[in-house]
């Protein structure tokens, strides 16, 4: 439970950033891999999480609740460190 608390302290952040010229963004690993990124588009009020698979070849999904954001962040690490 504390791995998906900091991942919505994370995009929370992402969202108190709002009004910057830059979207904010992070960036997700799982031993030094890039598995995921999201973005928040302050606009819209919607994350768009890009998932990475192990071709580099990425997925994109959009949330418009922090929550899904998350829990979908939070799959994609379980995800892949279940796989290593």
């Amino acid at each position: 439970m504390s791995q998906l608390m900091g991942i919505i302290q994370r995009l929370q952040t992402m969202q108190s950033m709002e009004g910057q010229e830059d979207v904010p963004q992070r960036q997700f690993e799982v031993n030094g891999k890039v598995i995921c990124q999201v973005k928040f588009f302050s606009s819209t009020g919607t994350f768009e999480v890009e998932e990475y698979d192990k071709d580099n070849n990425k997925q994109t999904y959009q949330f418009d609740d922090i929550d899904a954001a998350a829990i979908e962040i939070f799959d994609i690490i379980q995800e892949e460190k279940t796989y290593r």
